[in-house]
């Protein structure tokens, strides 16, 4: 007679990700996700916009505070992608005692990242930004704004990991219920505090950075509620609790990774806009904005890629390698499907699209081919991003941060800049799909390779 295993208080049924149908339980973790993000990419933009009514200079210096901001997100969902797969492939092993420790040594990491913030939103916030201009209105409304963002963090780093423990026993519905809260806190109390309506004081940039980080912190507070009143499977105490090195480290194998994947985007934009400043601004503005509409498109599939990371990493733990290679071959056909979309939108209403920034003559004649270029890496992206999700779920997160590296710093920037040389823009574009061909090939090599070394051994699910 097969002993009962181990399971939590409340949580004696298997877990959804170890039984229910792949093609079901791929849209049930992932769509919650898509649809907060994609909440997300929308209170970007329309950030965005409400600081631009403020002045030019305001929404320069809300612009500025990009890269590190970028580094921000970059240290919280890092740190989430390692603890989800570190969680989820306990829970598949049902190892109760580790998911307990990395959940709470999960929460250890996001208050020391918060305090490490802190102290750059203190110290170092003027110096950075004088780094990047002179102009001292600039200066003063970005020195307002990011250190308040960086100084007020909590809620940025708390939401985040506490999503990702609600995330790693495949309760997503939640997840996508706290980003939305926080989106639509954003979204109603930037006006409010920007402009100083219904009683409130002008605050200017100060208010949306205010709007930003109280959103987050509600959010946080929801999934802090979530995760104590809906998550059996991790119960979340600290009564006893010492840094846990081992896990730890398993953490950051896989977080520091996607951390610097996540990072060295912002060292690539600022490349690229400096080699599309030697032809004109209006190029770096199509640049910008092509960020903008992207978001709605790559938003979904990298909603898709956090829904796939449990999955996986709760089959690897339960050695059940043909539910594996069944979300891989459903998260690529999902993923292709999402971007096809994008690519049709891209090459036959790419006028249309840009003309929703208000678009300029020329900047409709440097736009148009520019999006038409771009997007045709958009279907090979989809494949290795899911090749990405499956080395962050088996903790080769190493893998995913080399073709990242590969692709960003070694491929595109010095294509784009051999490509400027000829003196024609539109051939700076096709860094692009070059780009993405050479991570195309890195994917499919790694893949090879962790399917010959850690799932093809897999036996069948033990009974």
């Amino acid at each position: 007679m097969n002993q009962k295993p181990e399971t939590p208080a409340d949580a004696s049924q298997e877990n959804k990700m170890g039984v229910m149908p792949m093609d079901r339980l791929i849209l049930n973790m992932s769509l919650p996700i898509m649809i907060s993000m994609l909440a997300q990419a929308f209170y970007n933009v329309v950030d965005s916009i409400f600081v631009s009514m403020i002045s030019e200079n305001a929404l320069t210096a809300v612009s500025l505070a990009f890269p590190l901001q970028s580094l921000m997100i970059a240290v919280a969902t890092g740190t989430g992608v390692g603890i989800n797969a570190l969680l989820s492939r306990s829970l598949g092993e049902k190892n109760f005692a580790r998911a307990r420790t990395t959940a709470v040594n999960g929460i250890f990491l996001a208050l020391l990242s918060f305090l490490a913030f802190l102290l750059i939103g203190f110290l170092a916030v003027p110096a950075f930004y004088r780094s990047q201009t002179d102009v001292g209105e600039i200066v003063n409304y970005g020195v307002q704004y990011l250190t308040i963002c960086c100084c007020v963090s909590p809620g940025l780093f708390g939401e985040i990991v506490f999503e990702r423990l609600l995330q790693s026993t495949g309760r997503t519905v939640y997840t996508m219920i706290t980003q939305l809260l926080g989106a639509v806190i954003n979204i109603v109390m930037d006006p409010i505090l920007i402009f100083g309506l219904l009683g409130f004081p002008r605050l200017g940039v100060a208010g949306a950075a205010i709007a930003t980080v109280f959103g987050q912190i509600c959010a946080m507070l929801l999934a802090l509620l979530f995760c104590l009143k809906k998550n059996p499977e991790v119960p979340v105490s600290f009564r006893g609790f010492r840094p846990d090195a081992e896990v730890i480290r398993n953490i950051y194998a896989v977080g520091v990774p996607s951390i610097i994947m996540q990072a060295i985007g912002s060292l690539m934009v600022y490349g690229i806009n400096r080699i599309l400043l030697a032809f004109t601004t209006t190029a770096t503005a199509v640049f910008g904005v092509y960020f903008k509409l992207n978001s709605f498109i790559f938003m979904p599939v990298f909603g898709l890629n956090n829904g796939l990371v449990p999955i996986v990493a709760y089959n690897y733990g339960a050695r059940n390698k043909e539910r594996i290679l069944h979300a891989v071959r459903l998260g690529v056909i999902y993923a292709m499907c999402i971007m096809g979309v994008g690519v049709l939108a891209f090459q036959l209403i790419p006028g249309v699209l840009l003309s929703l920034f208000n678009a300029s003559d020329t900047m409709l004649t440097i736009g148009v081919p520019a999006l038409r270029i771009i997007s045709i890496s958009f279907i090979p992206a989809a494949y290795c991003i899911v090749c990405g999700s499956v080395f962050q779920a088996l903790g080769n997160g190493i893998f995913s941060m080399l073709v990242s590296v590969a692709r960003q710093l070694l491929v595109l920037l010095p294509a784009a800049y051999l490509l400027s040389l000829t003196g024609r823009l539109e051939l700076v574009w096709w860094a692009y799909p070059i780009a993405e061909a050479v991570s195309v090939l890195m994917s499919t090599l790694f893949f090879r390779r962790i399917y010959r070394q850690r799932i093809l051994p897999l036996g069948e699910l033990e009974r």
